[in-house]
């Protein structure tokens, strides 16, 4: 028996429970892997809310890193005892110990603790897709990424910085603004003080950017939209405030012909050949010490209502993780 998180019902933080669960032995293609360390992202909410459907009752989490302990039949490329870090589906990160399909797993490079890959995994293969294939940027361009000093933000900032992109990011508060350029942001909106869109235009001489990452959503759709250039790219990639209220095509049009994506992990990561890739890259900088990755929370999974109630409420910057 294992402790897991598993929900009966969706909602608030409250329907999270510890709870205890038997583990199968892994089947064939599966492996049981023993967590060191468990990754919290804006998606678990998603999940616990019902704004993405799962059966009930459900698990949460997807992303962690620890050992495995067992493979199944066909499993060549794994073995007990190899240190390995996941970021995606299936869910259930949230447990002691879980089966997970082998080929979801990454061996970790000597270098990188367990606490460090479980923090990084979603949030860092998410800024490599993002930077390299969703808009592929290149050394001289202006970006605007929303919500700069949270994990995500906190990455792509340095990713931008070894890139020789020029970021412009948005933060809700003086402190997240220090956050957010002291890991590389070359400017900072306090969205709090300030019209982002109107500061954007005065940051690039009226031009705007080239591409807007957005995960907040509802609430910073429309100004996004007028934050970029004739032929620029809007990616929405998350939805904090809620989704994006439907809007006509000729908005796009309107606005210099602009591109519109809602890309996710899952489906840049799709085939194992892709994963690999991205995984290398991110493994590289990371390793390299040019990425570092910002843990500022630890909670202890019993302690995992709180932890998305602090989420939700904004009072967390850079990455969490929960231990097991």
């Amino acid at each position: 028996m294992v402790k897991a998180i598993r929900i009966n019902r969706v909602g608030g933080p409250e329907v999270m429970e510890l709870v205890e669960v038997d583990l199968p032995p892994p089947g064939p293609g599966e492996v049981r892997m023993r967590h060191e360390a468990i990754g919290l992202n804006y998606i678990d909410v998603y999940h616990r809310t019902g704004l993405y459907p799962q059966p009930m009752p459900g698990a949460l989490g997807v992303e962690g890193a620890g050992v495995v302990e067992e493979v199944g039949e066909g499993v060549t490329d794994l073995k007990v005892g190899d240190r390995v870090a996941y970021g995606g589906r299936p869910l259930g990160s949230y447990s002691e110990a879980r089966i997970i399909p082998a080929s979801q797993l990454l061996v970790l490079p000597n270098q990188i603790e367990f606490d460090t890959a479980a923090a990084m995994m979603l949030q860092g293969l998410t800024v490599q897709y993002l930077f390299h294939r969703t808009v592929p940027l290149k050394a001289g361009d202006t970006i605007l990424f929303h919500a700069a000093a949270g994990g995500v933000g906190l990455i792509a900032c340095q990713w931008a910085r070894v890139m020789g992109v020029k970021l412009i990011g948005t933060v809700g508060s003086e402190e997240k603004a220090a956050l957010a350029i002291e890991n590389g942001a070359a400017e900072v909106i306090n969205y709090n003080k300030e019209n982002f869109t109107e500061r954007v235009k005065e940051l690039t001489d009226g031009k705007g950017v080239s591409a807007v990452y957005d995960s907040i959503g509802k609430d910073t759709f429309i100004g996004s939209l007028d934050c970029l250039q004739p032929l620029g790219t809007m990616v929405s990639f998350g939805n904090a405030s809620g989704p994006v209220t439907p809007f006509a095509l000729s908005e796009l049009a309107s606005r210099g012909s602009l591109f519109v994506t809602r890309p996710t992990l899952m489906t840049y990561a799709a085939r194992r050949e892709d994963l690999e890739a991205m995984a290398k890259s991110l493994f590289g900088v990371v390793s390299s010490g040019e990425v570092k990755i910002d843990i500022r929370q630890r909670y202890a999974l019993a302690d995992v209502q709180q932890a998305h109630r602090d989420l939700e409420a904004r009072k967390t910057t850079g990455s969490t993780i929960l231990l097991p």
